[in-house]
């Protein structure tokens, strides 16, 4: 009984305790106290109440434009929004911050976390990759302007990964035309991929999907265009096994390899 009492009367002091805090919180949003209001936008910042912090910086960015304190006030804002997940705006309050203040202590801190907000919003590789081709030009502008600094190393890192990424999105729309059956389409996609990408880690795939398509696209060809075709096959072929001697497809390759050879010389013989 006594237990069930003082649950009870726990969850109502939690309770009166959230609603005054709510109430000064209200309170604290209407004030004109803007230097209160900055105190406690900090505040809510070091007991990571994003929210809040966030809201009451927003009130106080342009009050404090123009004095010493601007800059500060604009990296809070930009760190409450990161705190909160919130990249897109975190990265622009961190542009801003950067474009508007120069002499900030907080610039090279901000010109970094543009980036990194860009990484952040860099998605998988099936989508877009225009968050992923900012996240590494802003990688690398932050490497040319601060070689000495500590956070180099991570960000070349960060480019590799975000690298790999485009690469796989390359990769996956070239084969997306083999997949469908579109083999002339992906001989073209497969190349400039390869072009592109000349050490991508799917060289390897890409020169038997490269084989194996321009086979597929000569034994479905109109009978005027087979011989040419499958000499292609042939050529493919000899580039493939020549650069993967040992490949886990040579098997498969050097079957279309006698196939195409054994069409072209029943096309010799006959003509």
């Amino acid at each position: 009984m006594f237990g069930k009492r003082a649950h009870s009367g726990l969850i109502v002091l939690i309770t009166f305790l959230l609603l005054v805090g709510c109430g000064e919180y209200e309170k604290i949003l209407k004030s004109k106290d803007y230097v209160l209001k900055y105190e406690t936008a900090l505040k809510y910042y070091n007991e990571q109440d994003f929210v809040r912090a966030s809201t009451l910086f927003d009130q106080v960015v342009n009050i404090y434009r123009g004095t010493l304190k601007a800059d500060t006030v604009k990296y809070y804002q930009a760190m409450s929004y990161y705190g909160q997940q919130d990249y897109i705006l975190a990265g622009h309050y961190f542009n801003e911050l950067s474009t508007t203040y120069n002499n900030s202590v907080f610039l090279e801190e901000s010109e970094f976390m543009v980036a990194y907000c860009y990484y952040k919003l860099s998605p998988r590789p099936s989508l877009d990759q225009e968050a992923t081709f900012n996240a590494i030009n802003a990688l690398k502008m932050y490497i040319s302007k601060y070689p000495g600094s500590e956070r180099v190393e991570q960000c070349r890192e960060l480019i590799v990964e975000l690298n790999d990424k485009i690469v796989e999105k390359s990769y996956n729309s070239a084969r997306l035309y083999y997949d469908l059956g579109y083999y002339k389409a992906a001989i073209m996609s497969l190349r400039n991929s390869l072009e592109t990408y000349p050490d991508t880690k799917y060289r390897e795939e890409i020169l038997y999907l490269i084989l194996k398509s321009s086979y597929l696209l000569a034994d479905n060809s109109v009978e005027s265009k087979r011989m040419e075709r499958f000499q292609s096959t042939v050529d493919e072929y000899l580039s493939f096994t020549s650069e993967f001697p040992e490949s886990e497809y040579t098997r498969d390759a050097d079957r279309m390899y006698r196939n195409s050879q054994d069409i072209l010389e029943l096309y010799t013989t006959n003509n």
